[in-house]
C-alpha cells in the first residue's frame, strides 16, 4: 500500500504488504483494540551436538566484513515493487494491494509472498488471487505479471513476467538450513511505499514456528531477524553477507497500537520457498503430508515427572478422528496435568524419530512430515508408551485446506 494514514497503525503479528486499500482496519486483523498482546514463539530445544558444532556464517560479498552498501549496488536491481489489483485496476476506487518481490530467474519469475498477491489474511470468507498485478523495477518502469500461484500454508506466491519486456536481473538463492543466529542480514523493499529501500540487521532466531498469516497451519523453520521491516516489506527478499536470499520477509511483532516495528520481524526460509515455487511451476498447487495429530514438546523434566521412556519428543495430545494418525492406532494423551507450572497431556504416545529422524520437539513432527514426506506415503513412527518403544507404520493423508 501507499502511504498513507491507516498505514502507521501497529501491526500485530500484521501482514508487511498486499494489504487491501478499502478493507484496512480490525476485519484485516491489523488496528489493536489497546491492549497488550503477547505472542509467545517458542524455539527449539538445543541438541546435544549444537555447543560442539563449528559456526559457518555466510562470507561476505566483497571486502572483510559485513558491506551493506556493496549488497544492495549488487542486488537491488533485482527487487520489484509489486502492485496488485483485486478490482478493475481501471476504476478510481479499485482496490489494491503493495508488496515487495525479487526475480529469481532470466525467464521471469518472481518471488513474494501468497498474501501480497491474494486476499488470504484479510479476513475474507474466501481467498482470492488479484485480478491484475504489476510489477515495478527500481528504475519507476512498470510491467504487467501473470500469478503461476500461490502457497497459502507457507505464505510463497510466484509471478511471471515477459523478460522481453524489461531487463532482469535475479538474484541468487542462498540455504537457508546453513543460517546461523548473530549472522548480518540486508532487507531490500519498499516499505510504505518507499520504493529499494536497505535496511540491515543480524539473525535474531531460527526455526521459530509462527502463525501462518495465510492459512490455519503453522509456519515451521521461520527466520526471527532486527532488521527493521515494516508495512510494504512483505515479499521481499532477506540477503546474507554474500548477498544471497535466504528468506522471504513476511511478518512482524509488535506490542500495541501504535508502537510499530519492534525488532522482531520474521522471513519464510527460502529452502521451503524453493520447494513451493517447484510444485507451483510443475502443477499450480500445492501438496503436503498430514498425519492428524496435535502434539507438545516432552522435555526431560516431564519425562522423569510422568514416566517416559525418553527425555526428548512430541507428546501426542490429539488424533483427529478418521486420520492416518488414528487408522495407525496411535494414541492421544487421556489426562491433563499441571507441571512446574505448565499444563501437559499425558498418558498418550510420545513420537521420538519418523523415519529415523529424531524429533526433540512438537515442530519437528511438522517439520519432518511437511519438508521430508509426501502424502500417501508408508512412515515409520518410533513411538515411546510409556515404558515400551514401538515402531508404527502410518501412510500419510494430504493435508486439508488452509482455511
Amino acid at each position: 500500500m501507499r502511504s498513507s494514514p491507516a498505514a502507521a497503525l501497529a501491526l500485530i503479528a500484521a501482514v508487511l504488504g498486499g494489504a487491501i486499500v478499502l478493507v484496512v482496519g480490525s476485519a484485516a486483523g491489523w488496528l489493536h483494540g489497546g491492549s497488550t498482546k503477547t505472542v509467545v514463539v517458542r524455539a527449539p530445544a538445543p541438541t546435544a551436538g549444537d555447543a560442539a558444532a563449528p559456526v559457518v556464517a555466510a562470507k561476505p560479498l566483497l571486502g572483510n566484513g559485513f558491506q551493506p552498501a556493496q549488497i544492495y549496488r549488487a542486488r537491488a536491481a533485482g527487487v520489484v515493487t509489486i502492485i496488485s489489483y483485486f478490482d478493475d485496476a481501471s476504476l478510481p476506487d479499485a482496490r489494491a494491494g503493495q508488496g515487495s518481490g525479487f526475480v529469481v530467474s532470466s525467464s521471469g519469475l518472481i518471488l513474494t509472498n501468497a498474501h501480497v498477491i491474494t486476499t488470504a489474511g484479510q479476513g475474507t470468507d474466501k481467498t482470492t488471487t488479484a485480478r491484475t498485478v504489476y510489477v515495478e523495477f527500481s528504475d519507476g518502469d512498470r510491467v504487467t505479471a501473470s500469478v503461476v500461484g500461490a502457497d497459502l500454508f507457507d505464505d510463497v506466491g510466484v509471478l511471471r513476467v515477459d523478460p522481453r519486456q524489461h531487463a532482469l536481473d535475479p538474484v541468487p538463492l542462498g540455504n537457508s538450513s546453513r543460517i546461523v543466529v548473530g549472522q548480518p542480514v540486508a532487507a531490500i523493499g519498499s516499505p510504505f511505499g518507499n520504493v529499494d529501500s536497505l535496511s540491515v540487521g543480524v539473525i535474531s532466531a531460527i526455526r521459530r514456528s509462527i502463525p501462518s498469516l495465510t492459512s490455519k497451519y503453522d509456519l515451521v523453520d521461520a527466520i526471527q531477524t532486527d532488521a527493521p521491516m515494516n508495512h510494504g516489506n512483505s515479499g521481499g527478499p532477506l540477503f546474507d553477507a554474500r548477498g544471497r536470499v535466504i528468506g522471504i520477509n513476511a511478518q512482524i511483532r509488535s506490542s500495541g497500537a501504535g508502537s510499530g516495528f519492534e525488532g522482531v520481524g520474521f522471513a519464510v526460509p527460502i529452502d521451503s520457498a524453493r520447494r513451493s515455487m517447484a510444485q507451483l511451476l510443475k502443477t499450480g498447487g500445492v501438496k503436503y503430508a498430514f498425519v492428524g495429530i496435535k502434539t507438545e514438546d516432552l522435555t526431560p523434566a516431564i519425562a522423569r515427572k510422568f514416566g517416559y521412556a525418553a527425555t526428548r519428543g512430541a507428546l501426542v495430545d490429539v488424533v483427529n478422528e478418521g486420520s492416518a494418525a488414528a487408522k495407525a492406532g496411535i494414541v492421544p494423551g487421556t489426562r491433563d496435568e499441571v507441571y512446574e507450572g505448565l499444563g501437559v497431556k499425558v498418558g498418550g504416545d510420545a513420537i521420538v524419530a519418523i523415519e529415523g529422524i529424531p524429533v526433540t520437539s512438537a515442530q519437528d513432527v511438522v517439520r519432518i512430515v511437511t519438508t521430508k514426506l509426501v502424502p500417501g506415503e508408508t512412515a515409520r513412527f518410533t513411538i515411546v508408551r510409556g515404558r515400551q518403544r514401538r515402531i508404527v507404520p502410518v501412510t500419510l493423508d494430504e493435508r486439508p485446506p488452509p482455511s
